[in-house]
């Protein structure tokens, strides 16, 4: 019996998290995380292998996947000052639906000063997905971000197409900058063209956001540091960076599989974090199990 026969409500679910920035005992600062759940998800113990101003953490969906009639939904608010790093432990599959469409979402909002770092591992949508996943982030000024989504259609490696159904996504900076696209199976001219996906199956979005306009100086470095390394990659025929507005930055990849896209993703991460924040880049723990 498949997941969403034997669920015929769905899953609802909904996670509220509330960074706060609070003294610490050394004259520092220290990111404490407040959360409460409803439903299949659930975010792990806070870590600090930086620093206890900035908070890891790592958010799950017990059911494994996100089929027709589920609605999930994320709330995160930080305070004024406070560092957050957002991961999960594997793959957000969006699975066949009998019917009903899923729906996933995201709202943070950054206060003043706050910092989130938004790295889910990818996004699967099989074949016969009817789903949508929201993504907004609302920043105050001097609050800053980096994020990224890499979607990919059907299983590449498995040589698994995505021949039915369709898939809506956004990702919002309100008033700042808006990507929204439906994705249908049938549209071969989006998938196929060399205007469009050009045969590709995973697109991948990384983005710097700020609630303050980016000096010239920064926006440059930012674009330069990601250009540079873009070139340098086996995948830069299919890659750019760009600045649609004064407060973000913004890189895209098409590739067929992604792995690749996640190491160059990553190493961009790297370099726009030590020149934003000067900060290493200490990848999530849970990358390396």
């Amino acid at each position: 019996m498949s997941t969403e026969a034997a669920h015929p409500a769905g899953w609802a679910g909904r996670l509220v998290l509330n960074y706060r920035s609070e003294p610490w005992h050394d004259g520092g600062r220290r990111t404490v995380l407040h959360s409460r759940h409803e439903g299949p998800l659930r975010v792990l113990a806070s870590l600090y292998p930086e620093a206890p101003s900035v908070c890891h953490n790592v958010l799950v969906h017990p059911p494994g996947g996100v089929v027709g009639g589920d609605s999930l939904h994320i709330e995160a608010e930080l305070g004024a000052g406070a560092h957050a790093l957002l991961t999960t432990p594997g793959a957000t599959r969006f699975y066949r639906s009998a019917g009903r469409p899923a729906l996933q979402s995201l709202n943070a909002r950054l206060g003043a000063g706050a910092r989130l770092e938004w790295l889910p591992l990818e996004t699967i949508v099989h074949s016969g997905a009817l789903a949508e996943n929201q993504m907004q982030f609302t920043l105050a000024a001097g609050a800053e971000m980096l994020g990224w989504d890499v979607l990919a259609l059907g299983l590449p490696a498995s040589a698994e197409d995505f021949e039915r159904g369709h898939y809506t996504q956004s990702i919002e900076l309100p008033g700042v900058w808006l990507e929204r696209a439906r994705l249908d199976a049938t549209d071969r001219a989006l998938f196929d063209s060399p205007l469009g996906w050009a045969g590709h199956k995973v697109l991948a979005t990384l983005w710097f956001g700020a609630g303050t306009a980016l000096t010239e100086a920064r926006r440059t470095a930012l674009l330069d540091a990601a250009r540079g390394l873009l070139d340098a990659s086996p995948l830069a025929a299919s890659a750019g960076a760009s600045s649609p507005h004064a407060e973000a930055v913004v890189v895209r990849v098409l590739a067929g599989r992604v792995e690749p896209v996640m190491t160059l993703l990553t190493q961009v991460r790297a370099a726009w974090r030590m020149l934003a924040w000067e900060l290493e880049p200490c990848a999530p723990r849970i990358w390396r199990c």
